[in-house]
């Protein structure tokens, strides 16, 4: 099933912000634990480390460092937010939602909170939503926030290689004419629904005592038909948004794909068709971070400097579901 919009009015991102937590886990950690090196973590993956939220910290705390950061980059103040979106598939609890206490936490009283789990994909989603919601006007606040260090089996190398925590974060709201979001486009294939899951401690297998010795509450992914997913769908995904958008990928200027794994990445990038394109990475340093992994990459390239005004910026995140969600939009820099 796809979604795909094309906006009349200009909504843009105002602002951008991002949170990772201290404690730097490195691949020799990390291997000693999955029973392989830290050489053949970095080869097959690309990553050199991950970071960890500390002990007590939550999803919500480090969404909420993450929505300040963007907050005091956009100029806009919590008070001024209508919507705040939060994508997660790590929240602190199953209910409520980490939205509202976010809301909370960064005191946006005035401003509808919810989530939205489309896995690694969710920041895309996110928002796509946010977009429609204030299409005629008014501010969103839309955080990709995880904290997977939570739900990773440690002696699975398949996942605890990739994964790390994080946060990022945009402001969302009216941009001049000729900027901002152009297209979006959201797919869901949820044939392929098992690929990644965790399988106990929803409504289905509820949490138990049989659950936990079995490890049905980790997180359970298969790497393979991952990479063939993504290694099939993401190009026509990319050809698709493309279209609709009018646009070639010669006219592409900045790329920011999820941060799923470096190697993957780099055998994917040659069939997307963006040869003029910068691809922005983080993955080295961060891992994968789940539906934070685009927002951290986008304010890492905007506070280096690296999107100028006018540039066309392409954002795609993929993940469980299967899902892929994508959004291209043309860069306003506040004078």
């Amino acid at each position: 099933m796809q979604t795909a919009q094309q906006h009349a009015s200009s909504i843009g991102i105002l602002g951008t912000g991002s949170h990772l937590p201290a404690n730097a886990v490195d691949n020799t950690l990390v291997g000693s634990r999955a029973g392989v090196t830290a050489e053949w973590i970095h080869r097959k993956t690309g990553i050199s480390e991950r970071r960890y939220a500390a002990e007590g910290e939550a999803t919500s705390d480090l969404a909420a460092h993450a929505a300040r950061a963007a907050l005091a980059d956009a100029g806009i103040r919590p008070g001024q937010l209508d919507h705040i979106v939060v994508a997660t598939s790590t929240p602190d609890h199953p209910q409520p939602a980490t939205a509202a206490i976010v809301q909370d936490l960064i005191g946006a009283e005035q401003a509808a909170a919810f989530d939205l789990n489309s896995v690694c994909s969710g920041f895309a989603f996110a928002l796509h939503t946010a977009h429609r919601l204030i299409a005629d006007g008014g501010h969103a606040l839309v955080i990709g926030a995880d904290v997977y260090s939570r739900i990773i089996d440690p002696t699975d190398r398949r996942t605890a290689i990739l994964f790390g925590d994080g946060a990022g974060a945009v402001v969302l709201g009216p941009v001049p004419a000729g900027y901002g979001i152009e297209t979006s486009l959201l797919e869901t294939f949820g044939q392929h629904h098992r690929t990644i899951r965790v399988p106990a401690g929803g409504s289905r297998r509820p949490a138990s005592p049989e659950s936990l010795a079995e490890g049905d509450h980790w997180f359970a992914m298969n790497g393979r038909e991952v990479r063939e997913f993504v290694t099939d769908r993401l190009p026509l995904t990319v050809k698709e948004l493309l279209r609709r958008a009018d646009r070639t990928g010669t006219e592409v200027d900045h790329f920011v794909p999820h941060q799923a794994n470096g190697q993957m990445l780099a055998e994917i990038l040659p069939s997307l068709g963006l040869e003029r394109a910068r691809t922005h990475l983080t993955v080295a340093e961060y891992g994968n971070t789940g539906a934070a992994s685009v927002p951290i990459t986008l304010d890492a390239a905007n506070r280096a400097g690296a999107l100028r005004d006018g540039e066309l910026v392409l954002l795609s995140g993929f993940g469980g579901g299967m899902s892929i969600g994508s959004s291209l939009l043309r860069w306003h820099a506040a004078a």
